[in-house]
């Protein structure tokens, strides 16, 4: 698994750092030498769209993810484990759903065979990222109920909190 998720993070890595080259080329291009590709606003869209639909199960793996878990740190040990359960529980059946439904919806694409409007290709073939996206999106969850359910975990979130505590005592720590 440690191979995929290094892998997950140089595509995610990859796609920031070539949307800021094309957008930045297709800058210089049109201001400095008054010429504009015509195909980039579209394929920056496009790594756009794929950095967010493969982020947002990147984001569930690290930890990243905001969430309001004020009521739930009320709660006990076991009722905040329940209540984590439950609520992983539905992510699980959510991101079931979106795929589904992307994949539905990509092979319709399919069988209309349009292109995109700047480039030759298919338009099918960059929306592949929805069910694609959310079928990780649901093995991380996935992921993240195993652990509720196993007891390795109580929360279904981060403590962001502790997270900062620990940074601030890991600064106060090093040398100077």
């Amino acid at each position: 698994m440690r191979w995929f998720e290094h892998f997950e993070e140089g595509l995610i890595a990859l796609l920031l750092a070539a949307m800021t080259l094309l957008t930045f080329a297709q800058v210089v291009a049109r201001y400095v030498f008054n010429y504009s590709f015509v195909w980039a606003l579209e394929l920056t869209g496009v790594m756009f769209a794929w950095l967010i639909f493969l982020g947002m199960s990147y984001g569930v793996r690290v930890g990243a993810h905001i969430g309001v878990d004020a009521a739930i740190r009320l709660l006990g040990r076991r009722a905040a484990r329940a209540v984590g359960i439950v609520a992983a529980s539905t992510c699980v059946a959510y991101a079931v759903l979106v795929t589904i439904g992307g994949t539905q919806y990509v092979r319709k694409m399919y069988d209309v065979g349009i292109l995109m409007q700047d480039m030759p290709v298919a338009q099918w073939i960059p929306r592949l990222v929805l069910p694609l996206g959310f079928a990780l999106l649901g093995l991380r969850f996935l992921a993240v109920l195993w652990r509720l359910l196993r007891g390795d975990e109580v929360h279904l979130l981060g403590d962001e909190a502790r997270d900062a505590l620990e940074l601030k005592a890991d600064d106060d720590e090093a040398p100077r």
